[in-house]
């Protein structure tokens, strides 16, 4: 029986999805055929969690001391939003030590989680995007000059950040400041982008049992003035999966997203942000984490693509055991 560690938790705010995340994967895990065990990477340490005990997470090899015996994973299932999970930095760690894990690597990791990096990325693929500026904590920067070039109303968000965690929408100069203040405090670098009068979509895409698969298009309808965290897990908003467009923008939305996908050498799960407009998808961010709390976007177009829970968490540790390191290929 393969021995799975579900990893959640994380350095920043988003731990507390991550937890909820990491249950749903948790408990989608076929028993009979993977031995799980919850493991926390929290601020305050590394530790499998057992019947309410907690077992330290040995670094050399991840592995912990039970009863005297050593435990060791034949896979992680990596369930962390934001750092340190989503933005590279544990993938890098799981490579160097041989483990293999779900998701995407190191690298697609730490570019998507970077919003400025990854849209001037895909720009080079013709991927439609906002207009944008970035700026880094304490540089100098002209309000009027920013305003100029994006326009109003705008957005203010953190540069590496998820759940919509720092996000404002700018409608007058008077609230700009504010909205950088809120921003820095998730982030030391922020991106302006100019506001996209469209139809949101969010549209979840993985490799599926080796095939490039978009699993669901659903449209956001926010009661707030856009899809921030309240309208994200609080109710405050319609998820409406399929997306109400019409089957040519459908089609474009589908070959759009996987073209991103596929241009980024991705694997594992994704679920990617667009601003319709005109019948054209603008890119607005990837998450190669995306929740997975009951609340969450992409197990609802699982269900809507009728892809049982458990057959997706079997095709993702077929990913992960058989995915080669960079220094193997």
């Amino acid at each position: 029986m393969l021995r799975v560690a579900v990893v959640a938790g994380g350095y920043s705010d988003e731990s507390v999805i991550s937890l909820k995340s990491g249950e749903l994967i948790y408990a989608s895990l076929n028993a009979e055929k993977y031995d799980r065990t919850r493991v926390r990477i929290l601020k305050e340490g590394w530790f499998a969690e057992i019947d309410g005990k907690k077992y330290p997470i040995l670094k050399e090899d991840f592995s912990f001391i039970k009863e005297g015996e050593k435990y060791t994973f034949d896979v992680v299932f990596n369930t962390i939003h934001g750092t340190p999970g989503e933005d590279g930095y544990l993938q890098a760690y799981f490579e160097l030590i041989g483990m293999p894990y779900t998701g995407c690597p190191f690298y697609q990791s730490a570019l998507t989680f970077n919003k400025k990096d990854c849209i001037a990325a895909l720009s080079k693929y013709g991927i439609p995007h906002a207009k944008s500026i970035y700026i880094q904590k304490d540089s100098d920067y002209v309000v009027e000059d920013i305003i100029s070039h994006v326009g109003l109303p705008c957005f203010v968000k953190p540069n590496r950040s998820g759940s919509s965690l720092g996000i404002s929408k700018v409608n007058k100069k008077e609230q700009f400041e504010d909205a950088l203040i809120k921003a820095f405090h998730e982030d030391k670098e922020v991106l302006i982008e100019s506001f996209l009068d469209g139809i949101e979509v969010s549209v979840g895409v993985l490799n599926y049992r080796g095939e490039i698969k978009v699993v669901g298009i659903t449209e956001i309808v926010s009661d707030n003035e856009f899809f921030d965290y309240e309208a994200k897990y609080e109710g405050k908003s319609q998820e409406i999966t399929p997306a109400r467009i019409p089957d040519e923008v459908t089609k474009r939305v589908e070959e759009i997203s996987k073209k991103a996908y596929t241009s980024l050498n991705m694997t594992g799960f994704s679920r990617s942000e667009y601003i319709i407009v005109n019948g054209e998808p603008h890119f607005i961010e990837m998450n190669t984490l995306p929740g997975f709390s009951p609340a969450s976007i992409f197990p609802q177009q699982a269900a809507y693509s009728k892809i049982e829970l458990s057959d997706l968490m079997d095709s993702e540790i077929n990913l992960a055991l058989n995915r080669k390191s960079p220094w193997q290929e």
